[in-house]
């Protein structure tokens, strides 16, 4: 664990670089330009003895939002692609267990789905792009796959990779108070709010902070060996938490808070009376600085955020729409299904068909569905794949406390935010990884 000074500091410049960015917006496309070449530097003077690509991949993780919110991002899957990059070059000097094969039989399974695209695709279409947009996701999920497949590392480690991810989201959220400093000013209704998400999607911001909470709950109440420590942490976590709810979007906050329960949930399962006695303190507690924040935010909102999670309009009117729209993209994505069963429509050809037919381009927000849709039989494979690995290697991990969080917050992720940015692939590729919470004999960057 990091010094106290050094934490702090760390912390320090992370928030210090919102204030720059945002002075100077231009310096968000250097700072992009400036995290892989120190990332690749890292990796290749130590040759990935100590998972370095983890910690620079965890980085550029959870900053993506931040670049793509001031203008950084080269272009939208400039992140994922990294990140695809860091993991392959990891492969290379570390190698990768042999039967990680599974992901590579998940990646042949989207080819059927990519021949359908060209065969159908009119010439208006960008297949490039569309092929582009719909599997960077799923392709950034199966590289970073392969290469923490049964990797083992210790359980601090593993908290410094996450620790890594929630630097650049103090910079996120930095960046959000001083972006939008007074919430009251402009919250008007119950709709996702891009004024108080930095001007960028309310839907990725959330998300993001969603997995902020998470981190730094878990800073907080494991990693913290000082007061002053804990306090830091929970303040940031309180932070996070305020700017995430006010987003208006709630996938990223409700999976966020999700995630602090699987962890508890799991550490109170598998401690003993005297530990059982000490979680359920913590619980209250969780409970109580959550009145604190919700109470909060409903002042700041006029009680909006209220109305926003129970689904009522500005006036107290139920909506009729639970989802803000993908209930009917789903819909549409089963009845594309079921028309086409075996091969689907083709990668990036259920928006054009959902426009032929029911007169909406609107782009899947269910990695779910849009799979089912577009990738037919081969797709409901590719899930399911997905689905069992994690649990299947879980039955001999059962010290990989974050276990169930990392499933849980990919599991929700997809089905609310599909694979917009790289957090769910990179946050899923961490439920393979083979936990020892003390370090066994070095067996450097060994593999099962």
């Amino acid at each position: 664990m990091k010094s106290k000074l050094s934490y702090s500091f760390l912390l320090l410049i992370h928030a210090a670089i919102a204030l720059v960015v945002y002075v100077v917006p231009f310096l968000s496309k250097i700072y992009a330009l400036i995290i892989p070449l120190v990332g690749l530097f890292v990796v290749h003077r130590n040759k990935n003895k100590n998972n370095e690509v983890l910690f620079v991949s965890a980085y550029l993780v959870g900053v993506e939002v931040f670049l793509r919110m001031t203008g950084g991002n080269f272009n939208n899957e400039y992140i994922k692609v990294t990140v695809a990059f860091f993991m392959l070059l990891g492969m290379i000097y570390s190698n990768f267990s042999k039967t990680a094969f599974i992901y590579a039989f998940f990646i042949i399974l989207l080819i059927p789905g990519i021949l359908m695209t060209n065969a159908v695709a009119s010439f208006e279409t960008d297949i490039r792009k569309a092929l582009f947009f719909n599997l960077s996701g799923p392709f950034c999920l199966a590289i970073c796959s392969i290469y923490t497949f049964k990797r083992r590392i210790i359980f601090s480690d593993l908290q410094n990779i996450l620790f890594t991810m929630g630097l650049p989201i103090v910079t996120t959220v930095a960046y959000l108070f001083v972006y939008t400093p007074s919430i009251k000013e402009v919250v008007t209704g119950t709709s996702s709010n891009f004024i108080t998400s930095g001007g960028f999607g309310p839907n990725q911001v959330s998300t993001i902070l969603g997995l902020g909470m998470f981190v730094f709950f878990t800073q907080s109440v494991l990693f913290s060996k000082s007061k002053r420590l804990i306090v830091l942490n929970a303040v940031l976590l309180i932070f996070i938490s305020y700017r995430g709810i006010v987003t208006f979007s709630r996938g990223g906050v409700i999976t966020g808070a999700a995630m602090i329960l699987c962890v508890l949930f799991l550490t109170y399962y598998f401690s003993n009376s005297k530990g059982k006695t000490k979680v359920s303190i913590l619980v209250v507690l969780t409970g109580l600085v959550t009145v604190g924040i919700w109470t909060y935010s409903s002042l700041q909102t006029s009680g909006l955020i209220e109305k926003r999670y129970a689904n009522q309009d500005a006036k107290g009117r139920i909506k009729k729409d639970k989802l803000g729209g993908r209930e009917a993209i789903m819909d549409a994505d089963f009845k594309i299904f079921l028309d086409n069963p075996i091969l689907g429509v083709g990668v990036g050809m259920g928006k054009d068909v959902r426009k032929e037919s029911y007169g909406s381009e609107v782009a899947s927000h269910n990695e779910v569905s849009r799979m089912l849709s577009e990738h037919g039989f081969f797709g409901i494979l590719g899930l399911l794949i997905l689905v069992v690995t994690p649990f299947i290697v879980y039955i001999n991990n059962r010290q990989h406390l974050y276990f169930l969080s990392f499933f849980i917050f990919w599991l929700l992720t997809i089905n609310h935010a599909a694979m917009r940015i790289a957090a769910p692939a990179f946050v899923y590729a961490l439920c393979l990884l083979s936990v020892q919470v003390k370090n066994p004999e070095k067996t450097e960057n060994s593999i099962r």
